[in-house]
């Protein structure tokens, strides 16, 4: 679920308490706190997104610059591990099945890259977006 979507759930009961005030006075001021308390919720948590993206795109290029050859390339490494074991899975050349685990622990390590690029280019954008939103 996605951060927006999750902070819409979450202040949808309280839209529907404010539908219920009497005045259209009340229910506009009780909608715009409603709308400026979810723009501040959404960029809180695109802040924190963006460090926490940070925070990982900065040890793996820490990795990357790394002065040994296995610092630098146990990731790959691993990732083509698991590349072999699905080909050898598909191709039914193992003896049991891979377990549900291991496909969990590809598709991390696989949207680690993936996602953690896509979320480096899109979340400052994101939090940008929110911070005109919060000023109009």
């Amino acid at each position: 679920m996605s951060v927006i979507g999750f902070l819409t759930d979450l202040l949808t009961p309280v839209n529907k308490v404010i539908d219920k005030f009497t005045s259209d006075k009340e229910r506009l001021e009780a909608q715009a706190a409603l709308v400026r308390l979810e723009v501040q919720l959404s960029e809180r948590m695109l802040q924190y997104e963006t460090q926490l993206m940070d925070a990982r795109s900065k040890a793996i290029a820490a990795e990357a610059a790394g002065h040994g050859w296995l610092q630098r390339n146990w990731r790959p490494l691993t990732m083509l591990t698991f590349l072999c074991l699905i080909i050898a899975d598909c191709l039914g050349y193992l003896s049991t099945p891979l377990p549900t685990r291991v496909w969990d622990i590809i598709e991390l390590g696989l949207g680690g890259y993936v996602i953690g690029r896509s979320a480096e280019k899109v979340l400052p954008k994101l939090a940008e977006a929110f911070k005109s939103k919060g000023k109009d």
